[in-house]
């Protein structure tokens, strides 16, 4: 195999891994270039490949993906394999056969991969709306943020931030590591949401500040049960929440609220990401702000 086709694959492979390990849509995973590449293979140590480089098929490693997931994942690879090859491949069968014995849970991880090396891993419920929230699952928004924040660091190092709906924890544990802030402030109103947040928090090797053995060098980061229509934190802040008309008139007094803060003369900077689901909605945001 020519040195470059090899590099092909490899690419193929690492680009399988970090999209599985955060768990996309299986529809987002790169099939095209695969199934390319397996028409022009006489044997199936593609699909081995693609099977080994995902870790969390496994539900022995600390931080598996949803049995769900994992079980649509082999049964996909199957399907790309019949497509092309008459012979069974014992090894996707095998993969599917341990996601089937697996115990089903309302929990899952995904684990995103940050530029530099190191990842970001997030326990999540695997429902949209749980406990009256829907806090308890990533949105698309604090993907968008996060990967913005790695881009553009500067933004928040040596700042104090304050992120109005954390969530899972996405976008703020992304900065912490990344964008070296002096001070984060996680917060949400919901305790199931906080609770969860706070393990995820841990599960990446972050301390709170009761936590008597947090990293010196590591930014002070502090956990705030916050209602909107009644906070006055008095710090630079990150939004990154904003998908129902019911919260807009609370967000944007939050805003107006804070609007007059300074941290030695220097105003608050603002940042807002949200899915334009409906745009009647987006026009009550602009028009309120």
């Amino acid at each position: 195999m020519a040195p470059e086709e090899n590099t092909g694959i490899e690419l193929l492979l690492q680009s399988f891994e970090r999209r599985f390990l955060a768990a996309p849509t299986l529809c987002s995973l790169p099939w095209q270039v695969g199934e390319a590449k397996l028409r022009d293979s006489s044997d199936s140590e593609l699909l081995r490949d693609i099977l080994q480089k995902q870790p969390t098929l496994s539900f022995a490693v600390d931080s598996p993906t949803s049995v769900k997931y994992a079980r649509c994942f082999p049964s996909e690879l199957i399907k790309k394999h019949e497509a092309v090859h008459m012979e069974p491949l014992d090894e996707l069968y095998e993969a599917l056969a341990e996601t089937l014995m697996a115990k089903e849970s309302t929990q899952g991880h995904r684990s995103y991969l940050l530029p530099l090396g190191g990842s970001v891993t997030l326990s999540e419920n695997m429902a949209i709306i749980s406990h009256g929230t829907t806090g308890l699952v990533t949105w698309d928004a604090a993907l968008y943020v996060a990967e913005w924040a790695i881009e553009n660091p500067a933004a928040f190092t040596h700042r104090s931030v304050l992120e109005l709906g954390s969530g899972t924890g996405l976008t703020d544990l992304a900065i912490c590591k990344i964008c070296h802030p002096r001070a984060y402030i996680f917060s949400d109103c919901h305790s199931p949401v906080l609770e969860q947040l706070q393990g995820n928090v841990l599960l990446n090797g972050l301390s709170l500040e009761a936590d008597i053995n947090a990293n010196l060098h590591s930014p002070r980061l502090t956990m705030a049960q916050l209602d909107w229509d009644v906070v006055t934190v008095h710090q630079p802040f990150t939004v990154d929440v904003l998908y129902c008309p019911e919260a807009i008139v609370s967000l944007v007094g939050v805003l107006q609220r804070l609007a007059a803060c300074r941290e030695h003369q220097r105003a608050p900077e603002v940042y807002v990401a949200f899915a334009v689901r409906n745009r009647e909605t987006c026009q009550l945001f602009t028009t309120e702000l």
